[in-house]
């Protein structure tokens, strides 16, 4: 294995990492409205819901981590801080088009909390100590415009600027976005007590696998960072019951997750 190959690795670990402050652990992604509505069945209700989840989540975001980790990936490669700002505008415009497909209030706090937290992370966490460099001018750039409302701060616009800023390949980035979304909702599934951690680890490793290999090759390109080639690749709600029990999740009398 190569010298590249081994840091790839490496930064694939430390994302992985459950440990990691990225707010995930208080997001259900709809799952707690889905128990709480009486929609488990008793036998695949967890595999079920991952099955449909990921599959919706795979089309309504994974154009977007296209385009927002190609724009930041071009950024860096061309090394020119004359060019910054307009690819900083791009990423806004690509995390404002995002932020329209978003069809309800919790998903959006979500998202937007989980992508403001992967920002911090990099700037206290993964940033090269030299605080001068041009990925941190990046990602200092895009914060800063995430604070003054300037940009939303989604979480793929954030993972994408997150993954391309570590210099993690695109295939990566996606296949381990789809991956932490699963086991989010594993994680969740254990704390609703639908599933056992045990059996966690088997679905995670048996049946969580096949569904996101099928999510990446199903799933293609933009052409293009524009907006046309965005959507010409139809990012869409596939679940439209997930839809509509995820946005009411702030109407249980009770709830655990933020989302």
């Amino acid at each position: 294995m190569t010298l590249p190959d081994l840091d790839e690795q490496y930064i694939l670990l430390l994302l992985a990492d459950g440990n990691l402050p990225t707010g995930a652990f208080v997001a259900s992604s709809g799952f707690e409205s889905y128990v709480a509505h009486g929609f488990m069945h008793p036998q695949a209700g967890t595999l079920d819901f991952i099955r449909s989840s990921l599959q919706s989540y795979a089309a309504s975001v994974l154009s977007f981590l296209h385009a927002a980790h190609g724009i930041v990936s071009e950024c860096i490669a061309a090394g020119d801080r004359d060019k910054l700002d307009a690819a900083i505008a791009d990423l806004a415009r690509v995390d404002q088009l995002y932020h329209t497909t978003l069809l309800n209030a919790p998903a959006r706090r979500a998202s937007a909390s989980q992508g403001v937290a992967l920002l911090t992370l990099y700037t206290k966490g993964f940033a090269p100590p030299s605080s001068d460099s041009f990925q941190s001018a990046l990602v200092d750039t895009f914060k800063l415009l995430v604070r003054r409302g300037d940009a939303r701060g989604h979480l793929p616009t954030c993972w994408a600027v997150l993954t391309a800023c570590l210099g993690l390949p695109l295939d990566r980035a996606l296949y381990l976005h789809l991956f932490l979304h699963a086991r989010g909702l594993l994680s969740a599934a254990i704390r609703l007590n639908t599933i056992g951690p045990y059996a966690a680890q088997q679905m995670l490793l048996h049946s969580v696998r096949p569904l996101i290999d099928h999510e990446i090759s199903t799933h293609r390109a933009p052409l293009s960072h524009s907006d046309d080639d965005i959507l010409g690749t139809n990012p869409t709600c596939t679940w439209p019951l997930g839809e509509i029990l995820a946005a009411r999740h702030d109407m249980q009398h009770s709830r655990i997750f933020n989302s």
